[in-house]
């Protein structure tokens, strides 16, 4: 299996979700109301990116006043600076197409969401997401800080319209990539405690790389039998969320899998093939739990809060039970690198969405 498919980027560069945008009735002065607004959202792509488009459609029935738009999805005000795609997994259990989303030009709710004036407060929210990813990559973001500013844009601008030669051309020169196939699970017989972040780098081959991750984890109900039953999400403190590296190994060790990434993330729920195990989900040293929701706004404090007993029973999640990435549910014995090559976000992260069959009770974000 290639490290890097061409196809397979174009297939995640070229994703859209078909998106019915209906204007608040709050907002609607005209009469009939309008008609929905039919557009594509790109997967990798940012709700904000699309206002240029929505707003004409609907200026001409706005009230008088200043627009702050933001968008909810059955009453949930949607983070702005999470991928579409990504929204749209977590979010609907079972596929919508189209999603129907409500869009706002009043009412901002500061208290959920922080303020998004521009198109710039995105790109540098993207800015910071990939300095982040640098940062856990490296050791350091200097490639992204010493970005002429030439470069910055049209990074930015690859994004903004969908051009992956141009985005690959530039983010090429910021050496955070790819991920080569020798990426193997350190033997358990030499672990040692995981170097911290911010020391200095192992001198060698040895050196293991680290890979961002973003995992959002969504309980969908101890006795949920289809997902599309999964009860509708009305808050963020709903939602955990865990911001963790991953690290791999150039020598020694098994060929690591999704399956192990997902036992080094999740290792209680992913670490035991036994159908009738409970675990206890404890919180570990190198989890950095809510970084990014954490410095914008609190969803979730800690990962013994997310689940205290769950069961997996087979080594493919159950219906209720999977994990979704670029709105693929994979099989989890692919080659990690794979993936993380061929189906992170721009911003560097493997963005992974995990539904978990657990009680309500046990399943408590706070």
């Amino acid at each position: 299996m290639e490290v890097f498919s061409e196809e397979a980027a174009k297939y995640v560069w070229g994703g859209a979700i078909p998106l019915q945008i209906h204007l608040h009735e709050s907002e609607v002065t005209t009469l009939p109301p309008p008609p929905p607004a039919l557009v594509l959202g790109s997967r990798i792509g940012y709700l904000p990116l699309l206002v240029p488009l929505i707003k004409p459609y609907f200026s001409s029935t706005l009230p008088p006043g200043e627009d702050t738009v933001w968008f909810d999805y059955n009453g949930l005000p949607l983070k702005w600076y999470v991928p579409i795609g990504v929204l749209f997994d977590l979010l609907c259990a079972e596929p919508e197409r189209p999603w129907n989303l409500t869009v706002h030009f009043r009412g901002y709710p500061g208290d959920v969401l922080t303020p998004c004036d521009s198109e710039d407060t995105v790109k540098w929210s993207y800015i910071n997401s990939l300095k982040e990813a640098a940062y856990v990559i490296n050791g350091n973001c200097k490639n992204i800080m010493n970005m002429a500013q030439v470069d910055q844009f049209d990074l930015w601008q690859s994004l903004v319209k969908g051009n992956m030669d141009g985005y690959l051309r530039i983010s090429s020169r910021l050496k955070l990539g790819p991920v080569g196939e020798d990426c193997f699970l350190k033997q358990a017989s030499s672990l040692q405690p995981r170097q911290a972040i911010d020391e200095p780098d192992t001198v060698g081959c040895s050196r293991p790389s680290r890979i961002p991750v973003r995992l959002y984890i969504r309980n969908v109900g101890e006795s949920l039998e289809y997902l599309e039953d999964a009860p509708i999400i009305d808050s963020w403190d709903r939602i955990s969320y865990i911001n963790q590296a991953v690290e791999i190994h150039k020598e020694g060790g098994n060929y690591m899998t999704l399956k192990h990434a997902m036992r080094t993330l999740l290792p209680e729920i992913f670490g035991d093939e036994d159908p009738d195990k409970k675990y206890e989900l404890r919180g570990e040293g190198n989890h950095e739990a809510c970084s990014s929701f954490g410095d914008q706004e609190t969803i979730s404090t800690a990962r013994n809060d997310l689940v205290e007993e769950t069961s997996f029973g087979s080594q493919r999640p159950s219906e209720a039970n999977l994990i979704r990435i670029q709105g693929i549910e994979p099989d989890l014995n692919i080659p990690f690198s794979w993936v993380v090559n061929n189906l992170r976000n721009p911003d560097y992260f493997l963005h992974l969405c995990v539904f978990l069959r657990t009680s309500s009770h046990q399943a408590k974000a706070t």
